[in-house]
């Protein structure tokens, strides 16, 4: 009798990746991405105590693109210093993991 891997029929843990923003007087901050297929309801950040929004991505190592979402209004990631242009005539920040 064969015995199963421990890990078989997991998907493979992805690395962490943490995504920031300062943006003190903001009431909602969420990203989208290749990640989570430029979903917003899959990407609420969370605000700490300063002001800063947070959140922590598993993922596979690769490339993705994404944006913010800051009350409504998409911007890129002021402390991510790579973007590529998107299909709508703007850019995409650029996360590597």
């Amino acid at each position: 009798m064969k015995t199963r891997e421990k890990n078989e029929g997991r998907k493979p843990r992805g690395k962490r990746a943490l995504l920031s923003l300062d943006a003190p007087g903001a009431s909602s901050v969420k990203v989208a991405g290749t990640f989570n297929g430029w979903d917003t309801g899959k990407g609420a950040l969370k605000k700490n105590q300063k002001g800063v929004w947070t959140k922590i991505l598993s993922l596979e190592p690769g490339s993705y693109e994404y944006k913010f979402v800051v009350d409504g209004k998409w911007m890129l990631d002021p402390a991510c210093d790579e973007t590529v242009g998107n299909p709508f005539g703007g850019l995409n920040s650029v996360l590597r993991v």
